[in-house]
């Protein structure tokens, strides 16, 4: 009998002796190797690949650990980018195994160097351009091809922002491009094909300081030899040559020229003819103007001595009697820092003037600073002991003592008082309605609020609005006796008016 398929392994019963397995079919075509049963599969995993790790000199490290040795912390984000500059211009130009890192100037040395190369290239760049004009003008030759200077018809053609604009009768003119925006303008201009511009766009800073150097040279050959710009010495302080005594003030909006700032000796009789006018015909717009421009004078050549501190100071009284306190105010600064300096003149007459401004300022940081800096002798002088005793009575609310002290300021301290003395009195009427109802006399009110006379407290009830409140009483037999102020009905009035005068206080030129 013969054996049954299932059992001879094949399907037609011709292969007896099992020489092949069954094997599943496959299904997908992922190639993923199939593991029959009882094998293993071996998977070859690849091998992750080396990267080269970048070696440096030793030198370098050195160069490197010497950086940031003794880098202040505010300098360090500066530092690590020019460092890093430093080294990746070394690599790109191959030469960081030759170079001599141990004598290379640190990064911050380089920084140093190039903020004093930029201030010196943009001097010397605006003087060159200004010397240029100059000798256009006087030669009437042709500006160099390799300076333009614009043809502007009218200056308000051109906007701050240096856009071109077209002006009448002309063709489009152009707005020279700021100094300091010079290599910017070249390296976003890169250049395909230039041997100078590489198709990064990118140079290092070698070869931006070589084409930096030969634009330099090319555009000297420009230049006529009477227009070679020379440089002057910063250091030596300009001297004027002005002869005139008078001279209008006028704000300098370029260098200012010797020819028209007066010397020392010029400004030293300017200010006994000044003195001597003031005295006769007491012009103030006329010696403001003349102080200014003595001022000026002094500042643009860097005079500092005791006459300034003079001329400060004469300026100061006068614009206190015409109550112009912005022009006081600048003065007392000025003041304040020459003091300070060591250069002689009535400090502690000013000190008390600049007690009372702050008063009138409502100034309470300034004026803490200042009386913690008064010397026990400074407490002692006349005009500052009464400065500080104003101090005192207002903040204690003592009116009565107060208006005293305005009718005894010595030296200018009442112009000062004038300020604000208003503002006291309308605080004063606050108090004054509150305590006296429901009406005082007028003669009280002018002995307590320092009124030279009963009309002039009457002139100040009326500019506050209270004139209605004003009414004159009679005796028995119908004769006027006294004149009446409703101090009942005037307080809202002067609560009003005290909150409006202590809101703020806004000075031009204040400190």
């Amino acid at each position: 009998m013969s054996a049954p398929p299932w059992r001879s392994g094949g399907t037609n019963g011709n292969n007896r002796n099992g020489a092949f397995h069954s094997v599943n079919a496959r299904k997908t075509l992922s190639s993923r190797p199939i593991q029959h049963e009882g094998t293993q599969t071996l998977t070859q995993t690849p091998a992750p690949e080396q990267t080269p790790k970048t070696q440096f000199p030793d030198k370098l490290k050195d160069y490197v650990a010497r950086t940031f040795e003794d880098c202040p912390p505010e300098e360090k984000a500066a530092v690590e980018l020019e460092l890093k500059r430093i080294i990746t211009d070394a690599f790109n130009e191959k030469v960081v195994w030759s170079l001599e890192w141990d004598k290379m100037p640190l990064p911050q040395t380089i920084l140093a160097r190039k903020k004093v190369t930029a201030k010196e290239e943009q001097t010397a760049k605006a003087l060159a351009m200004g010397q240029m004009n100059r000798v256009s003008d006087e030669t009437g030759a042709s500006p160099s091809p390799f300076i333009r200077k614009p043809n502007y018809s009218n200056v308000m053609d051109v906007d701050y922002h240096g856009k071109k604009r077209k002006s009448s009768g002309s063709s489009e003119e152009l707005t020279p491009p700021a100094p300091d925006r010079f290599e910017e303008r070249f390296d976003k201009r890169p250049r395909q094909g230039d041997k100078f511009f590489p198709a990064s766009g990118k140079l290092s800073q070698r070869e931006k300081d070589k084409r930096a150097k030969r634009f330099e040279d090319e555009g000297r050959e420009y230049l006529p030899d009477s227009a070679t710009p020379e440089v002057p010495d910063n250091k030596r302080p300009l001297i004027g040559r002005c002869m005139d005594l008078e001279k209008r003030y006028f704000r300098l909006t370029s260098a200012p020229n010797p020819d028209n700032v007066r010397p020392l000796h010029v400004l030293e009789k300017t200010l006994e003819m000044l003195k001597r006018k003031w005295r006769s015909e007491a012009n103030y717009s006329y010696i403001c103007d003349q102080f200014k421009s003595l001022r000026q004078d002094l500042t643009v050549q860097h005079i500092k001595n005791d006459f300034v501190v003079t001329v400060y100071e004469i300026h100061a009284r006068i614009a206190l009697e015409k109550g112009d306190l912005g022009e006081y105010n600048q003065c007392q600064t000025q003041l304040h820092s020459l003091y300070r300096e060591g250069f002689k003149g009535h400090e502690e007459e000013f000190k008390a003037y600049r007690i009372l401004y702050l008063i009138h300022t409502c100034n309470r940081a300034d004026m803490n600073e200042l009386l913690a800096n008064l010397t026990p002798a400074d407490k002692e002088v006349k005009a500052i002991k009464h400065a500080l005793e104003v101090r005192s009575v207002l903040a204690a609310g003592n009116f009565h003592r107060f208006f005293r002290l305005y009718l005894e300021a010595p030296a200018m301290g009442g112009y000062l008082m004038d300020s604000f003395v208003a503002r006291e009195r309308k605080a004063a009427m606050c108090i004054i309605c509150k305590g006296y109802r429901p009406d005082i006399d007028i003669r009280f009110l002018t002995e307590e609020l320092g009124f030279e006379s009963d009309t002039d407290c009457v002139n100040f009830l009326c500019d506050n609005e209270a004139a209605d409140l004003i009414e004159q009483k009679s005796g028995d037999k119908g004769v006027p006796n006294s004149i009446r102020f409703q101090t009942a009905k005037a307080l809202p009035i002067f609560e009003r008016a005290k909150k409006a005068a202590f809101s703020k206080v806004d000075i031009k030129g204040q400190l």
